[in-house]
């Protein structure tokens, strides 16, 4: 038992190192959001906005989902939607990252949790589809709140903004992307 929870803790306190990845999104009062925080709230969107699945989704999986999806970037950091990034470079960090960090835990454990991120990435069952949709509705939220905050900072226009995020979020929660476009429309056509 004792080497179980030995390699358990250490997942744990690695887990840590996500606090300390920044990300390009703002939080309510302005400070650019961590990766831990954004996991943590979309966990609780999740939560709460789970009736808007457009098919029935495992909720404690899709939680599960969120609560882990980021955290290859401890390794890989964090890649903004609208930066310039090597996308395939970018794969393969974040896989040897899931790799890394999941292998840090008992073996049965960890693998489940490889899956479990593997099946987020891939974006293909229901609880993946709700969960990456998710994952891009939160944080054009902040963004509304923020003026446009990341959006200002990386020049985003609404068709590249549709393009980058309103596509997945469409295809995982399309209740949610009605909600959501007309607003971030009237944002564009304020800027």
């Amino acid at each position: 038992m004792s080497a179980r929870l030995d390699a358990q803790m250490a997942f744990l306190m690695e887990a840590d190192r996500l606090k300390a990845i920044t990300r390009a999104t703002r939080n309510h009062d302005g400070r650019r959001e961590n990766s831990a925080e954004h996991s943590w709230h979309l966990a609780l969107f999740a939560l709460v906005l789970e009736e808007h699945a457009p098919e029935p989704v495992d909720i404690h999986r899709v939680i599960r989902m969120l609560l882990i999806h980021d955290l290859v970037e401890i390794d890989a950091g964090d890649a903004p939607i609208y930066g310039k990034t090597d996308a395939a470079a970018q794969a393969a960090d974040e896989s040897a990252a899931a790799e890394r960090l999941f292998g840090l835990l008992p073996q049965a454990q960890g693998a489940e949790l490889l899956a479990l991120w593997e099946e987020f990435e891939a974006n293909e069952t229901p609880d993946a589809r709700f969960a990456k949709s998710l994952d891009r509705f939160q944080p054009p939220n902040l963004n509304l709140l923020n003026s446009g905050g990341s959006w200002t900072e990386y020049n985003v226009t609404q068709d590249l903004f549709e393009t980058r995020v309103g596509t997945k979020v469409a295809r995982g929660a399309p209740a949610l992307w009605a909600w959501l476009q007309p607003r971030v429309a009237a944002f564009f056509v304020r800027a």
